[in-house]
């Protein structure tokens, strides 16, 4: 049975421009939203410790206005303004200071830099908000007629430069903003196959399929500021695809505006068709042209979710228990997620002071057990690992795995902490970026990067990607900290996603000091066999490896098929591969 999802039957557009969902145009998500220290009693001796930053005596840098700024003025020319607003109305061009900056930046350590220092080289010159597919595709036919570059923009939330305009590029540059579609336009109850505008944000998909009692279950990091387009062309992955897929494994189904006209492929559960056009345009970041809808397997809302928190001894006890897990025919959780000691000594570090009398207990309870973990021999400043995983389904499910798991855990030297620790970790698992900004305000970087590799190879991974860290930060002659979850696990291997942050030494030179900690640890991936991302895309930023990845035989296949897609450089010209 198909039917149109609730609220979403109308036809047409969903508002106008000023309606659409936005970052502040100086950081992450929303102006009145921020980290706070102060409410979290570990955090200041954390941040002294590890980076020398003396919260209570320092003060931050002001927010930083726009107006204190030049910001570069338009360069389209008044014709093709006139053209796009034919197309899409006239309060869906905009030419806005403060738009044309959100939209010439995504949310990296680079982009967020170079706004706050106001470094505006190079930004787009017009914002264009179509609301229907037929508006896509002419406002793609003016693009090619009057040779401009189109860059398509989901959220904004890559940390990858892929939504980034090149400062060389000496043509008018236009953003396409999707958010004004962002329908669910319809379900298939029998298949479980949604079709949906790629325009949507994570939260208001969810919330249309929830009202009819189903889920995407695609949950990355930046839920709340990212698209089901932007998930798709920059190949995301959410922390529930150990049960759900990443989104190469969600999307049926697409519908791509290409120069020669639309590529609608049909959602099927399997084909044999030659190479698959579906994996083609998933990652492409733009360069093949602008995907506009996307049919998603969906899945019913489970009765039960629990997550529940573990800790271990140390990291290696921790993957063993992973590994037991993933390799386990009898339970199927939603996630798993490891992280190492120094990521447990910071998470500690990020708890509120207890307020309640609950909390409070709950708090001195902890204590009691820690001083217990250390009589036994662990090391609880350093090496105990904390984990979680999440279990969905029928209150029966659910117990069932709970008591399978626990015992994989103990089989392999840790403990069961509770649903507790794990609610917790559900509730605030959207925040951390908020966390970059605070720390651009007292001059210290704080950045991610990711890979993905197999079992064998995991703790060597870990142990090389840190140690090049480290090093890199010793040339420097900077202190900083380094630390890593394990998370996204498959049968044959895992995600692993590190943190680092350092406190730059003047702002002339803060970048390349980035870039040299960045670079070595990107190089480790690539050194010790595994990829250059899991999923944080290619942009520019990762490009430097793509040809280690991939071979340049890769490369030059990626070449050919963009080049011959695009041959005048249109779309998103200079991410993933060179020209």
């Amino acid at each position: 049975m198909t039917h149109s999802a609730a609220q979403s039957t109308t036809e047409g557009p969903l508002g106008s421009a000023a309606e659409v969902k936005r970052h502040k145009w100086w950081g992450w998500g929303l102006d009145d939203v921020a980290f706070r220290w102060d409410n979290k009693p570990a955090f200041a001796p954390f941040a002294i410790d590890k980076i020398g930053l003396d919260l209570p005596g320092s003060t931050p840098e002001p927010e930083p206005t726009l107006e204190g700024f030049e910001v570069p003025a338009s360069r389209l020319p008044e014709d093709v303004r006139a053209a796009l607003s034919g197309v899409v109305g006239t309060e869906n061009v905009v030419l806005d200071d403060e738009l044309r900056v959100v939209h010439s930046f995504g949310r990296s350590v680079t982009d967020l830099f170079r706004v706050r220092t106001g470094d505006f080289s190079r930004i787009v010159d017009g914002v264009v908000y179509p609301g229907t597919e037929d508006e896509v595709r002419e406002v793609l036919r003016l693009v090619l007629e009057h040779d401009l570059v189109l860059i398509p923009y989901g959220g904004g939330s890559c940390i990858s430069g892929s939504v980034t305009p090149d400062v060389s590029e000496q043509r008018p540059i236009l953003t396409l903003n999707l958010g004004r579609m962002r329908r669910v336009l319809s379900i298939d109850d029998t298949a479980g196959l949604a079709r949906v505008d790629a325009g949507v944000y994570g939260p208001d998909l969810e919330e249309q399929l929830n009202a009819e009692g189903w889920t995407l279950g695609h949950f990355p990091d930046s839920f709340t500021y990212s698209t089901l387009g932007g998930w798709a062309a920059t190949r995301s992955s959410g922390m529930q695809s150990d049960k759900y897929g990443d989104i190469a494994d969600i999307v049926r189904g697409l519908r791509l505006v290409h120069p020669r006209g639309v590529l609608a492929l049909t959602a099927l559960p399997g084909q044999s068709d030659g190479p698959s056009l579906r994996e083609m345009v998933i990652g492409s970041e733009g360069r093949l042209g602008v995907i506009t809808e996307v049919t998603v397997q969906v899945h019913r809302l489970a009765p039960v979710r629990q997550v529940i928190a573990y800790m271990y001894p140390d990291w290696e006890h921790g993957i063993r228990g992973m590994h037991a897990i993933a390799r386990s025919t009898e339970v199927s959780p939603t996630f798993t997620r490891l992280s190492d000691g120094p990521e447990t000594t910071f998470s500690l570090a990020m708890v509120k002071a207890p307020s309640s009398t609950k909390g409070k207990i709950a708090a001195t309870a902890q204590d009691a057990l820690f001083a217990y973990l250390r009589r036994k021999g662990w090391d609880t400043e350093n090496d105990m690992c904390i984990s979680y995983v999440c279990f969905e389904g029928s209150q029966e499910s659910v117990a069932r795995q709970e008591r399978i798991v626990k015992s994989l855990v103990k089989h392999n030297g840790g403990i069961t902490l509770g649903s507790g620790p794990g609610a917790i970790y559900d509730q605030k698992k959207f925040d951390t970026p908020y966390l970059r900004d605070f720390l651009l305000g007292y001059d210290v970087f704080g950045d991610v990067s990711d890979t993905a590799t197999p079992w064998s190879r995991l703790n060597e991974m870990h142990t090389s990607a840190v140690d090049a860290a480290h090093a890199a930060l010793a040339e420097l002659e900077r202190p900083g900290f380094v630390f890593c979850h394990m998370s996204h696990s498959y049968h044959s291997g895992a995600c692993l996603y590190f943190t680092f942050a350092f406190p730059y030494s003047a702002k002339e030179q803060a970048l390349s000091e980035y870039q040299h900690v960045k670079n070595a640890i990107q190089q480790a991936f690539i050194d010790h066999g595994g990829t250059l991302s899991h999923h944080h895309a290619v942009g520019t930023e990762h490009q430097p490896w793509i040809e280690q990845d991939v071979t340049p035989v890769g490369v030059s296949i990626l070449q050919d098929l963009f080049s011959t897609s695009d041959p005048a450089r249109n779309l998103n010209p200079g991410k993933i591969v060179s020209p």
